[in-house]
């Protein structure tokens, strides 16, 4: 193959779909596009490919821009387009300016290994360069009729196929452009090149098809506290949406049997109760959750289709008659079933809303319930065994053998919002968890999280003043439970947000959630109250090195430090209003994973040695 050009004339796509209020002012028209990818001088050429009326005119939200530029080539190895980018606020990092600024068209690593400084010296007002990967086209693949290749970044929902078909290309070639088989996936923000033979034009989407899931509930406007301006960055994410469909069809008569069965009781009257500020779990239950419990009939016979009904019998044989040397923790034992480990859990009382929730859910990070057994007023649950055990083990018992890298936390993080997306939003109906805490996120032999203890889960009725439920039985641990529910025993799945930013704040600090302060009053030794006094006021980036865990021993990216610290907090607000939504978090979190598994610690290392050896 002969060696391609020096430069030539090629384009990128960017999204105007700004993510930022900085952003929303920058990229309303041609010029600022302009100007944002270094090609000032081309304002009228992209209103003129974009089909815009002038350099001025203003585009359309969602309207994808077309942008040629000049593609050059570095040390005969790669090609590049270099911009410019001048930091305009202190909460800018790489990790911003890559993601949301140019939309992935360049890396967290790309700006770090061409710029100076380090990103702990990020200032505003500072000149960053911004290398923005492209390419031109081979011999070979000009003398096939492609004349350009276009840089589209991949969204939501983006296939080779439809991507192909977007562009009017043949599939194989987009392929072969990528060095990619029919049977690679592609990730949303990384971009594609598409060889295309003439120059491209306005790029015209077909209208998005309806999701086949069930449409996501509206949160209502309570006020439970202060409000502030919320930003939107919605995008669904399902996973087995088609497979639920078919699931919830087979099941749907049980729920409607069950419900239809039960007898609407008026809220208690009883006072909302309190947590004691020396309490670690505050449960307050009804007094029938103590009774034994059965299943009827037809609900046995529903759940002896989807799942395993042991014999007691076999559960004896499989946990050693229930030894102490089987016990994992509480009342949870390790079980072998034909050489395959399970985990048996005794419990008490009525567990069948667990029991119905589970069979309907196939995530894989939602843990897997393969079976019970009823046994004299007990129910044993047979599940799927988590060889790492819990991830408040790996965070908060000291031992230098089990300590979590940096990438390791942001895909555990990545893994529980994503379990928790699909429950909000992708199953039928949609479930609030209601207790979600590190002791309840298991970890498999690969470290990969699955959420598990569904017994204080509730239904998602959205026929309920848009998902909206009062409650005043306050059931949870310290630490975890959001403001509004504490207060007025409010159930949105804003309660689930803000418990994961608590997780997500435990991932960063290695700090319990809720940790003996000598001032109760303060209520400083909640992590949710601790993160507002790190990230806010000066000095931000002294104070998350000091609330970063120690035992990540500086090996890690701060700018994505404090992406993620900054997504934790905002799901911990006092005001559900402001919190995002779990579609929401999980894209953020997709952003930050992608740009953790880019990092490469060596860097940063390098970085610090040449400083040092400069002073």
């Amino acid at each position: 193959m002969k060696r391609p050009k020096d430069f030539c004339a090629t384009e990128f796509s960017h999204h105007a779909n700004p993510t930022s209020p900085s952003d929303l002012c920058l990229l309303h028209s041609p010029c600022p596009f302009a100007y944002l990818l270094g090609v000032q001088q081309s304002a009228t050429l992209i209103a003129s490919v974009n089909n815009l009326s002038s350099d001025t005119a203003t585009i359309p939200t969602d309207f994808q821009v077309v942008v040629p530029v000049t593609c050059s080539c570095y040390d005969r190895q790669y090609y590049q387009h270099n911009s410019t980018y001048q930091l305009r606020d202190k909460s800018e990092t790489y990790f911003t300016v890559a993601n949301n600024t140019y939309q992935g068209l360049t890396t967290c690593q790309s700006l770090m290994s061409q710029n100076p400084n380090g990103d702990r010296n990020l200032s505003i007002g500072l000149n960053l360069q911004i290398p923005l990967r492209c390419a031109c086209p081979t011999s070979n693949q000009n003398a096939s009729g492609i004349s350009y290749l276009l840089t589209y970044m991949v969204t939501w929902g983006d296939s080779i196929s439809s991507i192909a078909e977007l562009f009017g290309v043949d599939e194989q070639r987009v392929l072969d452009a990528n060095k990619l088989s029919s049977s690679d996936i592609i990730f949303p923000f990384t971009p594609i090149l598409v060889p295309l033979p003439t120059k491209p034009t306005k790029i015209e989407k077909p209208s998005a098809a309806p999701p086949p899931a069930a449409p996501s509930p509206q949160t209502p406007n309570v006020s439970v506290g202060g409000s502030s301006d919320h930003k939107a960055l919605y995008v669904g994410v399902g996973i087995g949406a088609a497979f639920l469909i078919l699931l919830s069809a087979a099941f749907g008569f049980l729920f409607w049997h069950r419900k239809s069965r039960k007898q609407h009781k008026p809220v208690s009257t009883s006072e909302t109760k309190t947590l004691p500020s020396d309490s670690t779990d505050v449960t307050v239950l009804p007094v029938s959750s103590n009774k034994s419990w059965s299943l009827s009939p037809n609900d046995a016979r529903y759940a002896i289709e989807s799942l395993t009904v042991y014999k007691y019998e076999d559960l004896q044989v499989a946990t050693g008659y229930f030894a102490q040397a089987n016990l994992i923790k509480g009342s949870v034992y390790r079980g072998s079933f034909k050489g395959d480990t399970a985990a048996v859990k005794v419990v008490k009382g009525d567990v069948s809303s667990e029991i119905n929730i589970l069979k309907m859910i196939n995530h894989s990070n939602v843990i897997r319930l393969s079976g019970f057994c009823l046994h004299e007023g007990n129910t044993y649950l047979v599940y799927e065994y988590a060889d790492n055990g819990s991830l408040t083990d790996w965070l908060h018992f000291n031992n230098t053998y089990r300590i979590l890298a940096w990438k390791q936390r942001v895909r555990i993080a990545y893994d529980v919002a994503d379990a928790l997306n699909y429950l909000h939003n992708y199953t039928n109906p949609s479930y609030i968890h209601k207790n979600l805490k590190t002791s309840n996120i298991l970890l498999d032999a690969n470290l990969r999280a699955k959420v598990a203890n569904f017994g204080l889960a509730r239904t998602l009725e959205n026929d309920q003043d848009g998902g909206l439920q009062l409650t005043r039985h306050v059931v949870g641990t310290q630490g975890y439970l959001a403001p509004e529910y504490i207060e007025n025993g409010v159930i949105t799945p804003k309660l689930d947000v803000f418990a994961f930013g608590v997780v997500m704040l435990e991932l960063l600090s290695g700090k319990e959630a809720a940790a003996t302060a000598i001032d109760k009053s303060a209520g400083d030794d909640l992590l949710s109250v601790m993160i507002m006094r790190v990230l806010e006021g000066d000095n931000v980036r002294e104070k998350l090195s000091a609330f970063l865990d120690p035992c990540l021993r500086d090996e890690y990216p701060l700018d994505l430090a404090f992406s993620m610290a900054q997504l934790a907090k905002s799901c911990v607000e006092h005001d559900l209003n402001t919190r995002p939504s779990m579609p929401q978090v999980f894209m953020m979190l997709s952003k930050i994973l992608s740009s953790s598994l880019d990092w490469d610690p060596s860097d940063e290392l390098n970085r610090s040695r040449s400083i040092d050896s400069g002073r």
